[in-house]
């Protein structure tokens, strides 16, 4: 099978979508010691055909020193998962970040429990 044969070859949907959140969850804000999906920035991920990827993410404030690379950082994490064939991520301010969309693990590692 060549590469991009073995590329197309669909993965099951919820598989994938595990996948793609273990490889978001090794994106740290470099301020923060928390990843970004615990920290509650991932809003949506949707794995559609043929491992397309969708991400709606967003940022502790739109004024964050790291908004140049997170994003990106959370991109590539993805596009190194085998299999993966395009990946789209958006990026918005709407509803805007808040505290209470951390998970529990990120409040009792940031001390807010």
């Amino acid at each position: 099978m060549s590469e991009n044969t073995e590329k197309l070859k669909e993965i099951p949907q919820q598989e994938l979508k595990e996948k793609v959140i273990n490889a978001i969850k090794q994106v740290y804000d470099p301020e923060i010691p928390v990843d970004v999906y615990e920290l509650g920035l991932i809003y949506e991920i949707s794995v559609y055909p043929v491992n397309n990827v969708f991400v709606l993410m967003t940022l502790t404030s739109p004024n964050c020193p790291s908004a140049e690379f997170i994003p990106s950082e959370v991109k590539d994490k993805i596009q190194q998962i085998p299999g993966i064939n395009h990946v789209e991520l958006e990026l918005t301010f709407d509803p805007p970040y808040s505290q209470d969309m951390m998970s529990e693990a990120a409040q009792l590692e940031l001390g807010f429990l």
